[in-house]
């Protein structure tokens, strides 16, 4: 039986989907197979040895050691797309909010009422402080097209607003569903220079740390209003709050906020509020016990952020599933290896993924210890498994 331990509430209807005779799932689980984590923070946990996978409820991954999962062979899923239209309506609010000053407008009704003023005598000659913008005809520039991404640029164009969309990493599937009166750039400037409106929807990276920074901000148009629903890191607080000063930027939503950029002129910070409902926390919880079940019955890896995705229906007697160092002549090594034990190779699969690897193979034949362990013992292998 698998063991799932889960780190934090994880919703109902993800849970049920684990079958009660294969899976023991709890919160008190102790040398466990897998593990459901939506935001509890694993830098400095002790992982057991019988540990295969961890499945995040959620995009980000920046509370997962990936470097420590790579290295012991725990393959790390997470479920984009499965918040993607919670992200994209929170987006609809925030270019809304951004351009017309409404939360400005609420927070003064407010106090007027706290004032003891009768606020229907005054509201008349005091709205104007509070115009903004529509958003019919107006840019939006999109950073990232992915599941959230593309969603917003499909809506925004429903909306009447011109939309231009920068992906270097574009896929042909999300290409494909693009509307076709989207402009795609492959220069970022070319979108700073063009919208009215910017949204970030790429993930967290050393690459992506600080990507909008001053450089990138004087690019942009002078009153752009700026949407990150992304992560915080992504932009340079110091960089966006001299903006905002200078009135460069007129608006800042951030999902993100901490003490430094909340106290800067026109920010408008939520407490990531993202995917925040409760569709969306059971999307991701179907997604990411899925995967983990996939993993551990089959031995496939779907959207995996550590490891390649390998998928490949099961054939043969038995499954070999090999995490390797991603070097010269590996799958050579094995299947001479596996010929020489005289088990016969049905079929296989295997890609790569920066420094690592992963094969499938299905074997004619099951296999004895001494056959897992002569492949275990092959130089760059980091971990072997084998299923029935």
């Amino acid at each position: 039986m698998y063991r799932i331990k889960t780190m934090n509430k994880i919703s109902p209807v993800g849970l049920q989907t684990f079958d009660p005779e294969k899976y023991a799932v709890s919160d008190a689980q102790e040398q466990e197979h897998g593990i459901l984590v939506r935001s509890a923070k694993l830098h400095d946990y002790d992982f057991p040895t019988e540990l295969l996978a961890i499945s995040r409820a959620g995009s980000g991954v920046n509370n997962i050691p990936l470097d420590r999962c790579s290295e012991k062979g725990i393959v790390v899923f997470s479920t984009p797309g499965a918040n993607a239209n919670a992200v994209k309506e929170l987006v609809l609010c925030s270019l809304l909010i951004g351009s017309r000053d409404i939360d400005g407008g609420v927070r003064w009704v407010r106090d007027q009422v706290d004032a003891g003023i009768q606020v229907d005598t005054v509201v008349e000659k005091a709205k104007s402080a509070f115009v903004g913008p529509e958003l019919y005809r107006k840019t939006l520039g999109i950073i990232g097209l992915g599941a959230i991404g593309s969603l917003v640029a499909n809506t925004a164009v429903m909306l009447g607003m011109q939309v231009y969309g920068y992906d270097p990493y574009l896929s042909v599937d999300t290409a494909l569903r693009l509307d076709s009166h989207i402009h795609v750039v492959k220069d970022v400037e070319e979108l700073y220079r063009k919208a009215d409106y910017i949204t970030v929807h790429v993930h967290f990276t050393e690459q992506t740390r600080h990507m909008i920074d001053e450089k990138a901000l004087s690019c942009m148009k002078r009153g752009v209003r700026f949407i990150n629903l992304a992560r915080g890191e992504i932009v340079d607080d110091d960089a966006m709050i001299a903006a905002l000063d200078t009135g460069w930027v007129a608006s800042y939503v951030t999902d993100f906020p901490n003490n430094k950029i909340v106290q800067a002129p026109h920010v408008i910070a939520m407490p990531h509020l993202g995917a925040s409902t409760p569709e969306s926390e059971q999307n991701c919880a179907v997604m990411a016990a899925r995967e983990l079940q996939d993993y551990l019955e089959h031995g496939n890896i779907r959207r995996s952020v550590n490891l390649p995705d390998v998928v490949l229906e099961r054939s043969g007697v038995c499954r070999m599933c090999i995490i390797h160092k991603n070097v010269p002549a590996m799958l050579a090594s094995i299947t001479t290896l596996l010929a020489r034990d005289n088990v016969n190779v049905e079929n296989l699969s295997n890609k790569s993924k920066g420094d690592y690897a992963y094969t499938i193979v299905d074997l004619g034949t099951r296999v004895d210890q001494s056959v897992i362990d002569d492949v275990t013992n092959l130089n760059n292998v980091i971990r072997v498994r084998v299923i029935d």
